[in-house]
């Protein structure tokens, strides 16, 4: 399910998700996915014009909000991201997602099992045909590997500079302190947005 509460610039998946939004003060949460079809919706992959979605990579199926390789012969860094029509400053972005099937060939290493939600991303309409990622910050979305501790709803900034208890953050990703989730089950995902002022993430399984 996808909710958003107000106000949401990007949204990039590598899984499948659903997504609602909602006011910080509590308004009422409005369904950004009908769960039909990608009304409302534009696919930007790196290489293609803006509106094409190359091998059908976004897709809604079962009411299920799917990004899928599956008619790729190799990945080719083909990062591939959704926009939302509307864009929103102050909200609460809710999303449910999971991993599911194998890696595409010949895709990065870091990008096993890897998704995210970006905020405050640039226009799509601004981004040169070849560009990888939005210029944003996300909220990284990652599953585990078999072994070792991988950190979900950590933060990510492509091309951009945040502060973190008022300290500047040079870095391009900041883990979380979230447990390691493994397999293919449903996590649930929170970013709450105050302007440009703080952003917080949530995640639950």
């Amino acid at each position: 399910m996808l909710y958003a509460m107000r106000r949401l610039l990007t949204l990039a998946l590598l899984s499948t998700a659903a997504m609602f939004a909602q006011a910080p003060a509590g308004g009422e949460w409005i369904q950004l996915f009908n769960g039909q079809n990608l009304d409302g919706w534009t696919p930007k992959i790196a290489g293609y014009p803006l509106g094409e979605n190359y091998g059908n990579t976004f897709r809604v199926e079962n009411g299920i909000l799917k990004v899928s390789y599956d008619q790729y012969t190799e990945f080719g860094n083909r990062f591939a991201h959704l926009f939302y029509k509307d864009k929103f400053s102050h909200y609460i972005l809710a999303a449910e997602y999971r991993f599911v099937g194998e890696q595409a060939p010949g895709a990065p290493a870091w990008a096993l099992r890897n998704n995210g939600l970006m905020l405050h991303g640039q226009a799509p309409e601004t981004m040169p045909q070849a560009q990888n990622f939005p210029i944003s910050v996300e909220v990284q979305l990652l599953g585990g590997g078999p072994t070792g501790e991988r950190s979900t709803a950590n933060v990510c900034t492509p091309a951009t500079e945040i502060f973190m208890n008022g300290q500047m953050v040079r870095g391009h990703c900041t883990n979380s302190k979230s447990v390691t989730i493994r397999g293919d089950e449903w996590v649930r995902v929170e970013a709450e947005v105050r302007g440009g002022e703080k952003i917080t993430h949530r995640a639950t399984e």
